[in-house]
């Protein structure tokens, strides 16, 4: 009986020594699936795309970017939530949406199944128009708002996205009723803000940094404070208007993801975010880098996910 504990007892000993060693040699010989829970061409696919050769130098491995639209970033994140973890599958997710979706539906997946590893940028919400447009400031476009219920059309990312929060809390805040468009990703958004389809949309401070020329106006951002990206543009408050809002972007993984990997992962993804060449990029995109490890980003989860169930509670939604 001694002799067969001792027997088990190795080969127990032995799987777990295997199962440290192959954590310790990821990643090998298999590539890196991340997953962008929006079409192509929005600042979370470009940000992602800035990223993916530099980090594949840092890890040494082969990285595929896969674009899951659809659902406000629903359909990837139930995709990750069921992905096996075993360092293989990450996804970019995005807040408010992450945590706004949790409060305004049943979700396909449970949110406990999904470890954030790290935050990127923390990205001001815009109203944008065509160029050609009448409206010159924020208090033009919802004084035709207040004019006319529902005449004025905004585009968003999605339902529950940084850009729809902030146009329903402007609703709130100045008594306007705009028509809530939603698309698959800033870049639709974008077309459909160009091609005048509609009244006007969100797009976030680095999705519109250097693109005044092709033909959009930005009224304002709901930044805190003006954006260094873009002094010029005042703030929704600088124009009486007390709206917020921001979209956070970083990488989440399958929550059983060994934390050998997670911290392999997250410290490969700080050498890239404080690299020259990708401090370089990110100026050139304008992206308002504002790095956090994911337990600290975590922390700050609980809080936001309160202020989102408290407009979901007290605000209507425009749908």
């Amino acid at each position: 009986m001694t002799h067969n504990l001792f027997t088990v007892s190795l080969a127990v000993a032995a799987v777990a020594a295997s199962a440290s060693l192959a954590h310790a040699e990821w990643p090998k010989d298999r590539p890196i699936q991340m997953i962008v829970a929006f079409a192509p061409g929005g600042s979370t696919d470009v940000m992602a795309r800035a990223i993916e050769p530099l980090l594949e130098k840092e890890l040494g491995a082969d990285i595929v970017i896969e674009n899951r639209p659809g659902a406000s970033g629903e359909i990837a994140y139930t995709a990750l939530s069921k992905a096996k973890p075993d360092g293989y599958t990450f996804s970019y997710i995005n807040t408010p949406g992450y945590l706004s979706m949790q409060v305004q539906r049943k979700l396909g997946y449970d949110p406990k199944t999904i470890k954030p590893i790290v935050r990127i940028v923390d990205d001001p919400a815009a109203v944008v128009v065509p160029s050609a447009s009448e409206f010159k400031t924020l208090k033009d476009f919802v004084d035709a708002a207040k004019a006319k219920p529902g005449s004025i059309s905004f585009g968003s990312s999605g339902v529950g996205t940084d850009d729809h929060l902030a146009i329903i809390l402007l609703g709130a805040a100045s008594g306007a009723k705009f028509t809530h468009i939603p698309f698959g990703g800033a870049g639709e958004t974008r077309t459909a803000i160009l091609g005048s389809q509609i009244s006007g949309g969100g797009l976030n401070v680095s999705e519109f940094a250097g693109t005044e020329s092709t033909g959009l106006r930005m009224l304002a951002t709901f930044g805190a404070q003006r954006s260094p990206q873009l002094p010029d543009v005042p703030t929704a408050k600088e124009q009486g208007f007390d709206v917020e809002m921001s979209s956070e972007r970083g990488i989440a993984a399958p929550a059983g993801v060994p934390e050998e990997i997670t911290k392999k992962f997250s410290e490969a993804m700080k050498r890239v975010v404080d690299s020259p060449e990708f401090q370089s990029q990110a100026k050139q995109l304008a992206l308002p880098l504002a790095y956090l490890s994911g337990p600290d980003w975590e922390k700050q989860m609980p809080d936001r996910l309160a202020r989102f169930q408290k407009i979901w509670n007290e605000t209507p939604w425009v749908q």
